[in-house]
Parts: C-alpha cells; sequence; structure tokens
C-alpha cells in the first residue's frame, strides 16, 4: 500500500506525462497478484493519463505477477515480473515518466549506440528488491527498449520466481540474460554493459564516433564519487568549462548503505547520497559523460582522453578521482564462482542465502558490517580474520558478540574456495598459530578485505606507491604538471567520504591556480587532437 505523501508526490511528477501510459497485467492466480494490482492501480490515480488492463496475452508476458508498460497503446517492450517495490520503485516510475515522454538519463552518445542496434535482443535482469545495484542495469535496459524497437527489457525478481534463480544457478544480482544467454553477472557497470553490446551489435561502434568533439576543456575531472563531484562543483563555481567522465556516478559509495559520519548528515545511505551529489553537480553549467571510461591520457600543456567509446577530449587540466574498488582475496575458486557463491556486496546478494551458512572474509569495519548485516537473513556467518584478532571499531565487535549465529575464527588465512555441481560448497583455510589446513563446508562467500586503488588508467602517466596509490602532495599535485588527483585512489590517509569531498575541492583549487599561471594560446585553444 503506498501512502499519501508518496502518491502526491507521484501525482506531481506525473504532471509532466504527454502520452498516454498503460500497464498490461497477465491474467491468472498467483500469491503476489493482488499486491501487485493494487499497486497499480494506486499509481494510475495519480494521473489520468495511467491506466491498467488485465487480459491474457496469449502467453506474451511471464505469469500473472508480470506487466508490460505501454505508450498511447503501443508496447514500449519493458516488462516488470515480479512487483517492484524496494529499490526497483523508483525503475518503475522511470519507465512510467520516460514511457510519457520524459528526458531519458543516458548520456546522448550512449543513445545514438543503442538507436542503431539492428537484431533482435531480449535482455532479462535478474533482481533483489534489496539491491542498491540492480536499479541502475534495470533502467538502463528500459532505455535502451524505449530507444530501439528490436530492444525487449524484462526485470525479474529472483524472491518471486525461485524456479527459475534455481535452473539458471542465479546466486548473485544483477545477473542479465540477453537471448537466453547470461550477459553479465554479478556487480556490473552500465559502460561495461555498453562494451559488452558492441560485441554482439558491432553497428553500434560507428554510431559513437557521430558525436561532436568537445572544446578545449578548462578542467576534466575522472570519477564521479564524492571527490570528482566536489572537484566539478568547485571548478565550476570559477567560471571554468567542466567536463565530469564516470563510468558509475556515485562510485564506491553507493555501495554503502549506513553513512553515519558525514557532518552535518546525521543519517544517509549512499544511493541517497549519490542522488544528493547529483542534484548538486546540476546546479552547474558541467557537461557529464557518463557511463564511459577513459582508455588512454596522453600527457603534455594540452592533456588528451580517449574514452570508451572513441570520444576524445582535450583539457588543460586534469583531476583523478577514480576512488577504489573492492581488493580480491587472489586464491583459487574465487574468480571462477563469482556471482555462483562468491560475493562482494552483502546488501544485494545476502537474500539468496536465506537460510543459508555463509563466510565474511575479512575483521575490519567493512567486514562486520557485512556479517552484522547478513546475521538476521542467512542461517549463520563465520567471520574469517588473517591477524590475531578483529580490526574493526569496537562498537562494531561488541555488536557481533550478541549475534548467536556468529562465530569468529582469527588468524585464518584464506587458501582456497571450493565449489561442487557449479556452486560454492566449502572453504580451505590455514590456522596460522598451528600451521594446519582446515575445511569448513558452507553456500558462500563473501569477501571484505578492504579497497584496491583503480589508477590503471594514470600507470606510466604519473608517479604511484607499489600499492597502485597515486602520489600527491598537500595540493593534490601529481608528478605531472596540470594533473591533479584526490579521494580514495591517492596517497592521502583516511579514506573517508568527508575526506574525499574536501580532497575533491582542494584539487579543484589547485587546477585553479594553475590555470591562472599558465593561460592557453589561441592556437592551442583551436588546435585538434592528432
Amino acid at each position: 500500500m503506498l501512502t499519501p505523501d508518496i502518491l502526491n508526490a507521484l501525482k506531481g511528477y506525473m504532471e509532466n506525462l504527454k502520452h498516454e501510459v498503460t500497464f498490461v497485467i497477465q491474467t491468472g492466480e498467483h500469491e503476489k497478484r493482488e499486491e501487485l494490482v493494487d499497486m497499480l492501480q494506486q499509481i494510475a490515480t495519480t494521473s489520468d493519463k495511467l491506466n491498467v488492463v488485465e487480459k491474457d496475452t496469449q502467453g506474451l508476458l511471464r505469469s500473472p505477477v508480470t506487466f508490460a508498460i505501454q505508450k498511447d497503446g503501443v508496447d514500449t517492450g519493458i516488462t516488470f515480473s515480479g512487483v517492484p517495490g524496494g529499490h526497483e520503485f523508483n525503475s518503475l516510475i522511470l519507465a512510467i515518466l520516460q514511457a510519457g515522454g520524459s528526458q531519458l538519463k543516458l548520456d546522448e552518445s550512449i543513445q545514438n549506440m543503442v538507436k542503431k542496434v539492428n537484431d533482435k535482443l531480449n535482455f532479462q535482469v535478474f533482481v533483489s528488491l534489496s539491491c542498491h545495484a540492480c536499479p541502475d542495469v534495470v533502467q538502463a535496459m528500459n532505455q535502451f527498449a524505449l530507444l530501439n524497437d528490436n530492444i525487449q527489457a524484462e526485470m525479474i525478481d529472483g524472491g518471486v520466481y525461485p524456479d527459475l534463480v534455481e535452473k539458471h544457478n542465479i546466486q548473485g544480482v544483477p545477473t542479465v540474460y540477453l537471448n537466453g544467454e547470461v550477459f553479465a553477472s554479478g556487480k556490473v557497470e552500465i559502460a561495461g554493459i555498453v562494451e559488452k553490446l558492441g560485441k554482439v551489435a558491432p553497428e553500434i561502434v560507428q554510431a559513437s564516433n557521430d558525436t561532436p568533439e568537445l572544446p578545449l576543456q578548462d578542467v576534466t575531472v575522472i570519477g564521479g564519487g564524492p571527490a570528482g563531484v566536489a572537484s566539478a562543483i568547485y571548478a565550476a563555481r570559477k567560471g571554468l568549462a567542466v567536463t565530469i567522465i564516470a563510468d558509475r556516478f556515485g562510485g564506491q559509495v553507493k555501495d554503502t548503505m549506513g553513512i553515519e559520519n558525514l557532518i552535518s548528515v546525521p543519517k544517509t545511505t549512499g544511493p541517497e547520497l549519490a542522488n544528493s551529489l547529483m542534484a548538486h553537480l546540476n546546479d552547474y553549467d558541467v557537461t557529464l559523460k557518463e557511463h564511459f571510461r577513459v582508455e588512454k591520457i596522453e600527457k603534455g600543456d594540452i592533456k588528451t582522453l580517449t574514452l570508451s567509446n572513441g570520444e576524445v577530449i582535450r583539457t588543460r587540466t586534469l583531476i583523478v578521482a577514480t576512488g577504489a574498488n573492492w581488493r580480491e582475496l587472489g586464491v583459487p575458486g574465487e574468480k571462477e564462482n563469482i556471482g555462483n557463491g562468491v560475493a562482494y556486496c552483502p546488501h544485494c546478494d545476502g537474500p539468496f542465502y536465506k537460510g543459508k551458512d555463509v563466510a565474511v572474509i575479512g575483521g575490519g569495519n567493512s567486514g562486520v558490517e557485512a556479517a552484522l548485516d547478513l546475521a538476521g537473513i542467512v542461517k549463520s556467518v563465520t567471520v574469517f580474520e588473517f591477524l590475531p584478532e578483529l580490526k574493526a571499531d569496537k562498537v562494531l565487535v561488541e555488536q557481533l558478540s550478541k549475534r548467536d549465529n556468529v562465530k569468529v575464527i582469527t588468524n585464518a588465512a584464506t587458501k582456497q574456495i571450493l565449489a561442487e555441481n557449479g556452486k560454492v560448497n566449502a572453504i580451505e583455510y590455514i590456522d596460522r598459530a598451528t600451521d594446519t589446513v582446515h575445511q569448513q563446508e558452507l553456500n558462500g562467500v563473501f569477501v571484505q578485505i578492504g579497497l584496491v586503488p583503480n589508477s590503471k588508467v594514470v600507470e606510466g602517466v604519473v608517479d604511484l606507491t607499489k600499492y597502485g596509490e597515486i602520489i600527491v602532495n598537500e595540493k593534490g599535485n601529481t608528478s605531472e604538471p596540470g594533473i591533479y588527483a584526490c579521494g580514495d585512489v591517492t596517497t592521502v590517509p583516511y579514506k573517508q567520504i568527508v575526506v574525499a569531498m574536501g580532497e575533491g575541492a582542494k584539487a579543484a583549487l589547485a587546477a585553479f591556480d594553475y590555470l591562472l599561471m599558465n593561460p592557453v594560446s589561441e592556437s592551442e585553444k583551436t588546435e585538434k587532437a592528432a
């Protein structure tokens, strides 16, 4: 049941509908069907352009708890199998608004690429309603369908279709199928999806070259997390020409559910903070290149960046704020079983292990927080810590000790992850105190051993530490004039959101000082990249 506040908010959004939008629900019996019909009927009350139709679609829709979205009586290619609540409620509302005529969120160059697809592509995105990473994929696929009649996009809630989850051996979300075959599994970025799409539909590659080249930029920021957005905003406030490139806007922060140490904001979540970052960025004239990666950087007085879609950007200064990713264990059985028992996001994949035994590798704050989250879902959690004691904050360790279904094993070095019939079934570890090998049966392993900097793009461009961190001074300067870095990718200690924001602002101010001291000539402004 939607609250009056939600319905009132929806009425405001639905005022912008330019087309009739119809929810076509498959007839039949299902325990979730009444909940689905009730939700859609309530949403339909918010605009006279919204309609609900129940009919037998002659097998075109999956089940009585599947519905399609039509625009002016024509199928959009978008379907939802399940009740799109939780994090997927936003996916439904965006699909309605975009089918109704609202502007799509995808970068223009991506839209041009998708429009060129010639073959029939049927995408199925398996999700969990508690997965905060899944909506990005669902929303992208829905926009693909709206852009091209050859593309179909279906969201499938694994909780409603356990038989399909079992059939496809899905243990991680989002998992994307294309025409019945696995297309992407586990944590997947839209930039990666676009690259994969280019392999199955090579005709889109030429479309990416149709994007007009930007004029020379004053500041280009790589990374859309707190550090990158702070840099872009501070630079834009100086009246500079600014571009921000982000394969995933919000960055690693989107994977954090509880944020209680961002000063002046008592409590928020990663997705909420990412939305706030976007809203703030939109107040300024900043060019956003989202869902693309920087493939190559050429240094010099004018820096030249080549993006994953072939686009070239010339810039006077560069700020690298690429953040960090989950560190991998690097043991046998880890990469082979990602999405089949090995996971990195307890919020996303935890529900798939309800009533099962799992392990968390890592006894720092991330590991203990993951164990606490999982303890309320799974049968049991075993925390494996390499050192003699847990490294997490005292308050977290105390909370962990109160959970009856959590066990802690210290001095444990993971040796390998074992699987049988395509599913993880055990972990093998070494007791470092006795140098003996042990094996524990379980159904899933959640790796939480810290972060590794995303600095590969600047290898050979600026100096890095042996750990891959970009070496910076107190102003964010790197070893290369005109190139700055900030946030988790750098040598600055304390990988915290509030620290990253401050470092981002500092890097932008340093870049501004550099631009004042190094004016550009008219020939450099107009010179094209070689």
